[in-house]
């Protein structure tokens, strides 16, 4: 692996992994692509101007790619699903065959527990075996679930590329934010009465994790989630703020007249996003551990702990 380029290289999760590429031995360059630029810079790294659904090949041969980190992808719920859908599935199809037209020799894609879906009859503990049933009314999980089944074809169709995918749970640390991290700062927390622990992995235990799998030519799919989970109430108290726990009954037209309503103070999240903190979506690590010897620094909690310590200090560094 000398030449990498990254999607979404601009985001959360894309410039960890930007920064990781910069000192993994050996890599020569590191191309991020992506809407909007990145604050970051390095002695590697190129930064390009593109959307992921634009054909990528030229770009992939000029640089002489032999790597693509897949981790453009729109996480917040949008009104606008058809934009969505676009750029996470299209624009994961073209990077497969833009990947494959250039003649590159790994693929990482950046998946999610997500695909699994949330349901009341979800096994104890998810494994990479389980059924993939991404909630279809959740365009984030729907999504998740439909991409990966692109890398499975994928994978059937072009067995000389090594295709790794990832299968992160809610990551969590100093760098967290977005609609959820959001919704567990607000003073009073909204929360169905009836919820499941949620499971999360730090970010720099995930980017350790996909160290360790590239640096040992891994392929195939791997959960990457700590040990452990942690309440939705534990999470509101832990941050200081109320947690306001509504019957489903509810909750759900509440949360539906919020969404269309475009109301931000009670919730970003539309009411099909409900099953994920409904119901138990916990996910094996077992395979990590065994494959790779990879063992994790945080816990679910100690991983929330240590962003509740990060929200504390900005909130001194305002006062």
């Amino acid at each position: 692996m000398k030449r990498v380029l990254i999607t979404g290289a601009s985001g959360y999760l894309g410039g960890r992994f930007a920064d990781l590429m910069e000192k993994f031995p050996g890599v020569e360059r590191v191309v991020g692509l992506d809407v909007n630029p990145p604050r970051r810079k390095g002695a590697k790294f190129v930064f390009v101007r593109k959307d992921v659904r634009e054909p990528m090949t030229a770009l992939l041969k000029a640089h002489q790619i032999d790597t693509v980190v897949h981790a453009a992808w729109i996480l917040p719920p949008l009104h606008n699903r058809k934009f969505m859908e676009s750029v996470n599935l299209e624009g994961t199809r073209n990077v497969l065959k833009s990947a494959s037209e250039a003649g590159v020799s790994r693929i990482v894609h950046c998946s999610s527990t997500t695909a699994y879906g949330f349901h009341p009859d979800n096994p104890p503990v998810l494994t990479e075996e389980s059924p993939l049933r991404g909630n279809a009314e959740f365009t984030y999980s729907k999504n998740k679930r439909e991409a990966e089944e692109l890398c499975a074809r994928f994978r059937e169709t072009h067995p000389e590329v090594g295709l790794l995918v990832l299968r992160p749970c809610f990551v969590c640390g100093p760098g967290f934010e977005n609609p959820m991290s959001r919704h567990l700062e607000k003073k009073v927390v909204l929360l169905p009465r009836s919820s499941a622990p949620l499971q999360y992995v730090h970010e720099d235990d995930l980017v350790e994790a996909v160290r360790l799998l590239l640096e040992q030519e891994k392929s195939g799919v791997y959960n990457i989630a700590a040990d452990g989970a942690i309440s939705f109430v534990e999470m509101v108290r832990i941050l200081g703020n109320k947690p306001l726990e509504v019957p489903e009954s509810l909750m759900a037209p509440l949360v539906a007249v919020a969404w269309t309503l475009r109301i931000r103070r009670l919730t970003e999240f539309p009411p099909a996003a409900l099953p994920m903190l409904r119901y138990p979506w916990i996910a094996s690590n077992q395979k990590l551990k065994r494959d790779t010897g990879f063992q994790f620094r945080f816990t679910t909690r100690e991983a929330f702990e240590d962003y509740a310590r990060s929200v504390r200090g900005r909130a001194r560094a305002k006062t």
